[in-house]
């Protein structure tokens, strides 16, 4: 282990979730499968090999499979209250291991030690809402036209239910959908991502104790690990109705059209854009706390990071002067150090991609006021770490059209009304999260009218990242139009079915036909 490790309990940390040198990837619960060929994970912290996991092949993916429909056939019959206490016993063992899981997330994936903490809360907090929704998982009673008749509808689980999960948040995606999905009655397998295998490994090392625990079939929980080609074994697989992915919208396109091909159900969250209106009547030091984490938080790799900052021009100048001299107090260094405020980029494709971005944004004309570039000397040895930058642009461009997953932050400008703003900000192809900042409540409803944000999370007064677990999450357009953890969000793993009761001694039909024999 590197210097960072030892010296940030990383190497104890590792011990007490169960993460070995080399690490079996499949597994139907407390069966590790072997595997042969593997994938290894290095820290963007320091570059250090943390571990390899074996990759699923083709006969450990169908033995996964069958176990998992087996397990379903009996945990579909658990009523779900108990279900729900299930997840409240796996909350709880996320409660005593939230430390050394947070500090995976971490190093594992680079963002800052608070923010790891912070996801494996986000996995706490949605298993606290799965208990209490175990009992409410309630369909209506409609009134029938005949007499003698009762009609009702009810909610029974779909199955194996598959997940794909992307490197940024490398726990608590899966845990939005594992949680609901168990307390439904769907038994889960699992593709983390090939960037953060280890994270999905440590999880599912603590869900099989739970399950082995309360003597529950292997199969309930499943993890398999590999590259697209092990989760293109899930979408085209008929016996898992419903595919849950998370991603880029292009990865997102071919699982929709693969999935859908077959007539299966797809839960897609994907890319954002995302916005905040910054309008005449907006507090500027609430605008520029909201902006700077939004923009540099997990060092721009969120879903939900803010990507264009929309200011009305009597205002810009001193929202951009704000902003810059913000950027000149950030601390970037390892994510353990809880003193840095940015860690590092997920590898060295992901700086690539930033490098382009900012070339790209100067092609088409746009200015950088705060300059990128790529760190290097002590403490900066994996390569992996950026500057946070912020350039003056157009939404016209190409590259401000795209999503650039790096803390790259653009400001445009604005006239007139926020209508006008409004329509930048809907200008794109993607529909996640947006937020203006204003003190004007007139402003404020007509951004949260029908002809305002277009996204799926639209905020007044904070910024774009940080979304809580009651509320349904996801977004519209190419951002798939899916909805995870709150509100209502269970209904998705679960299949509807309408039932009629005849309580008397005559066939009445429908809409009045006669039929009589």
């Amino acid at each position: 282990m590197s210097t960072v490790a030892t010296s940030f309990g990383i190497e104890e940390a590792l011990q007490q979730l169960g993460i070995q040198e080399i690490n079996y990837g499949t597994s139907t619960g407390n069966n590790w499968l072997p595997g042969n060929d593997t994938l290894a994970s290095y820290s963007p912290v320091d570059g250090t090999l943390i571990g390899k996991v074996t990759i699923t092949s083709k006969e450990e993916y169908e033995q996964v499979m069958q176990t998992a429909t087996q397990a379903f056939k009996t945990w579909r019959l658990m009523p779900a209250p108990q279900r729900g206490e299930i997840v409240r016993q796996f909350g709880e063992a996320l409660r005593a291991l939230k430390a050394p899981l947070g500090k995976l997330v971490s190093y594992e994936m680079g963002k800052s030690y608070q923010e790891g903490l912070g996801e494996v809360q986000e996995m706490i907090d949605i298993c606290d809402f799965a208990v209490g929704l175990s009992r409410q998982l309630h369909g209506l009673t409609m009134h029938s036209e005949r007499p003698g008749h009762r009609m009702y509808e009810q909610y029974h689980p779909l199955g194996v239910v598959g997940i794909i999960s992307a490197f940024n948040f490398p726990v608590a995606v899966w845990s939005w959908n594992t949680a609901l999905a168990w307390i439904c009655g769907d038994v889960c397998v699992w593709k983390p991502s090939e960037k953060a295998p280890l994270c999905g490994i440590a999880c599912q090392k603590i869900a099989a104790k739970v399950f082995e625990k309360n003597n529950l079939p292997e199969g309930i929980s499943c993890l398999i690990n590999g590259d697209y080609k092990v989760g293109e074994m899930m979408t085209t697989d008929k016996r898992i109705p419903l595919i849950s992915a998370t991603g880029s919208t292009r990865m997102g396109k071919i699982v929709a059209k693969t999935v859908g091909e077959r007539l299966g159900k797809s839960l897609l969250e994907l890319g954002g854009n995302n916005a905040i209106i910054v309008t005449p009547d907006a507090d500027i030091k609430m605008t520029v706390i909201g902006a700077v984490f939004g923009a540099v938080g997990t060092a721009g790799q969120r879903c939900t990071s803010t990507r264009r900052l929309i200011i009305h021009e009597s205002i810009y100048d001193k929202v951009k002067e704000a902003l810059v001299a913000a950027y000149g107090q950030l601390r970037i260094g390892n994510p353990l150090d809880e003193n840095n405020h940015v860690g590092p980029l997920i590898d060295t494709d992901a700086v690539a991609m930033y490098n382009k971005a900012l070339e790209k944004v100067k092609a088409e004309g746009g200015t950088l006021l705060v300059e990128g570039g790529v760190l290097e000397g002590d403490g900066y040895e994996s390569g992996c770490y950026v500057k946070p930058a912020i350039a003056e642009a157009k939404n016209s461009f190409e590259i401000v059209q795209h999503e650039t997953f790096a803390p790259v932050l653009y400001l445009l400008k604005y006239s007139g009304e926020v209508e006008n703003a409004i329509e930048l900000q809907n200008g794109v192809v993607q529909g996640l999260s947006s937020a203006i900042m204003t003190n004007n409540l007139r402003e404020a409803e007509r951004f949260l009218s029908h002809s305002g944000s277009d996204c799926g999370i639209a905020n007044v007064n904070i910024g774009t990242s940080g979304a809580e677990i009651g509320g349904a999450f996801g977004g519209e357009k190419e951002t798939g139009g899916g909805r995870e953890s709150g509100s209502d969000a269970w209904k998705v793993y679960m299949r509807r079915q309408t039932n009629t009761i005849n309580y008397t001694t005559k066939l009445p039909l429908a809409q009045g036909i006669k039929f009589d024999l």
